[in-house]
């Protein structure tokens, strides 16, 4: 399971060897072209409860750190394995004494934190489902309506917030009289607000270990909560089969996990399952230890990352592709940084968009500086529906826009669908619906149970399908041009925001029933500052309307177009949007992914500006 060393294209660059499963399947092609791939490698056994491993590790390894903080004076908070178990005991008690359900669920509104992480771990143990909700839907809304949709469709018997005084307003508006309120600190004006030292207080219930015992496969662990195409959220079933057998996958996958406990400096919301489910799960099922990050990558926020990495090595990174991006320059430009950072890294994952070839070309030649290798940069395809693991990469072959082979326990389904090939998947990590919402359920599902993921794939070698696939859009956002022509915006949209890189973060392709593609192009506020360094931060329309930025833009936006090959990749017009895109109308999340149905619907008289004959000055158009 050990990967050889290899080299780059150019056969200069070694691979830092790590310990790796080998991703193979067995292929089955039906006569109406529908391919089946089914993993060669079974899928090894798993426990019961993911409570199980805090049994497990508190036990073997009692005083490792499983979880740290930024503590206000600068040091670090921490909780050890045996810590963790006695106080998820105590809180565990706390809830069952609630008669907290399925019915009556957990709800989190804050963010990462210890204190978010024992209650969520004390419900787990209690067999109580809890629901990590966004913080954006109760501090960046400004009407609460997905707060509000959430709290009517899962009913929680108790909402824990772990600074009351922020989530306060949130609070009152959109939790009932009868329903408890939690909080570490801080207070909500005309409400009472039980203490978390309170629910750590709490004697160990009496039958604690019997409920315990009783969590069985199918006991619901978590509602995760996903966006629709009409904005309001989906609450997706995670079971405790869902989330131990995508723990193994990850463990017989990324085999190195075993060689060491991780150890990550990790900032991904736990609202999300990358973070959620991905990486607090892969820390606790190994035995690893998790420091917690409060930046983000963006200005002001990437320099407490960067305050973390010179502290803590990681064995492992996650992030985005903006969160590398953002990463590069301290990497470039600070010695001791880097040498921290790479110094016994055994691999870099990202998730949730493509990595542009000069962010994954610039992490290849500092490591090369760093450590005479490149790191394995890895990725695959996952879905909140599927715990996320399903697909993955293997180190020598990762590269941007491949997603690799279903890994074991997960069966693939290609269907096609309108000359591309749809995938969907079948295995123990795949939900069993959403929750409240059986007509949702109905649509996700086909006739033999796979999810039906709306993503599309297509062969890495269409000779030789053990080498994997390659992303190929989302189904539902292509579509057709008023001269039949199928439009596929995944790839066209990745070709733009690499050639236009690092002044744009994503674009919205408009063309339905017209004659010719149109761009809404989301800036990059960072990249845009790189070629105008006088910007306000943060100021939209500053960078829309600057002169610098438009030029800048218009010289890669004609070489969009010069790559063209006919319309169905061909545009010509192009609008900056100068407005911040809106959560309240879905048309973006609070991780930054954007919904083109959305933006297309909310901003029709943009589209209209875009195809107007005599079109305004903040149309950019070329010949």
């Amino acid at each position: 399971m050990s990967a050889a060393p290899s080299a780059s294209a150019t056969g200069e660059h070694p691979l830092r060897p790590i310990s790796f499963g080998n991703p193979a399947v067995t292929v089955e092609r039906r006569a109406d072209g529908t391919i089946y791939l089914r993993p060669k490698a079974k899928l090894a056994d798993y426990p019961v409860r993911i409570t199980d491993r805090l049994h497990h590790w508190a036990a073997a390894e009692p005083n490792r750190v499983f979880m740290a903080e930024r503590a206000a004076g600068g040091g670090w908070r921490q909780v050890t394995y045996a810590e963790l178990l006695q106080t998820t005991r105590r809180i565990a008690s706390a809830l069952i004494a609630r008669n907290l359900s399925a019915e009556r669920p957990l709800v989190i509104l804050s963010g990462n934190s210890i204190d978010h992480a024992l209650v969520a771990f004390g419900a787990l143990y209690a067999g109580v489902p809890f629901c990590p909700a966004s913080p954006a839907y109760s501090l960046v809304s400004r009407d609460y309506g997905k707060l509000n949709f959430v709290i009517k469709l899962l009913t929680p018997g108790l909402v824990f917030a772990d600074d009351a005084d922020k989530f306060a307003e949130a609070l009152r508006a959109n939790v009932a009289a009868d329903v408890e309120i939690a909080a570490s600190r801080g207070a909500v004006p005309g409400r009472d607000v039980t203490r978390l030292a309170d629910l750590l207080a709490t004697p160990e219930h009496p039958h604690l270990d019997a409920v315990h015992d009783g969590i069985g496969p199918d006991t619901i662990a978590k509602f995760l909560l996903t966006s629709g195409s009409t904005g309001n959220p989906k609450a997706v079933i995670n079971t405790q089969r869902m989330i131990c057998a995508n723990q193994v996958m990850l463990r017989e996958t990324l085999a190195f996990l075993k060689d060491e406990p991780p150890v990550i400096v990790d900032w991904l919301p736990w609202n999300h399952t990358f973070g959620g489910n991905h990486n607090i799960g892969l820390t606790l099922y190994n035995g690893g230890s998790m420091y917690l990050d409060e930046g983000k990558p963006m200005p002001g926020g990437i320099e407490e990352t960067v305050r973390n990495l010179r502290e803590i090595s990681p064995t492992v990174y996650f992030n985005v592709p903006k969160g590398y991006e953002s990463l590069l320059p301290y990497l470039r430009d600070d010695a001791a940084l880097r040498a921290k950072f790479f110094g016994r890294l055994h691999a870099m994952f990202f998730s949730g968009a493509a990595l542009s070839p000069f962010v994954w070309n610039s992490l290849d030649a500092l490591a090369m500086q760093e450590k005479g290798y490149r790191v394995p940069m890895l990725t695959g395809l996952g879905a909140t529906e599927t715990s996320p693991f399903f697909m993955s990469v293997r180190p020598e072959t990762s590269r941007s826009g491949h997603v690799g082979l279903p890994v074991s326990g997960n069966d693939a389904k290609l269907v096609p669908n309108n000359g591309k090939l749809e995938v969907r998947a079948r295995g123990p990590n795949v939900t069993p619906g959403y929750w409240r919402q059986p007509e949702l359920t109905a649509k996700a599902f086909d006739e033999e149970g796979f999810y039906k993921f709306g993503d599309a794939l297509k062969p890495a070698n269409a000779g030789d399908l053990d080498a994997g696939f390659d992303f190929d859009g989302r189904i539902a956002e292509d579509f057709k041009l008023a001269s039949g022509t199928w439009v596929s915006v995944g790839p066209l949209r990745a070709r733009f925001v690499g050639t236009c890189a690092p002044l744009v973060r994503d674009v919205v392709i408009a063309g339905l029933n017209r004659d010719e593609l149109a761009a809404i192009v989301i800036l990059d506020l960072d990249g845009c500052r790189l070629i105008n360094p006088n910007l306000p931060a943060g100021d939209i329309a500053a960078a829309a309307n600057d002169p610098q930025v438009r030029a800048a833009f218009r010289e890669r936006f004609a070489r969009v177009l010069t790559g063209a090959t006919g319309s169905s990749n061909r545009i010509r017009r192009a609008i900056l949007l100068d407005t911040p895109l809106s959560i309240d109308r879905g048309e973006v999340t609070d991780k930054g992914s954007i919904n083109q149905r959305a933006v297309l619907e909310h901003r029709a008289d943009v589209v209209e500006m875009l195809y107007a004959p005599a079109p305004p000055p903040s149309v950019m158009t070329l010949d």
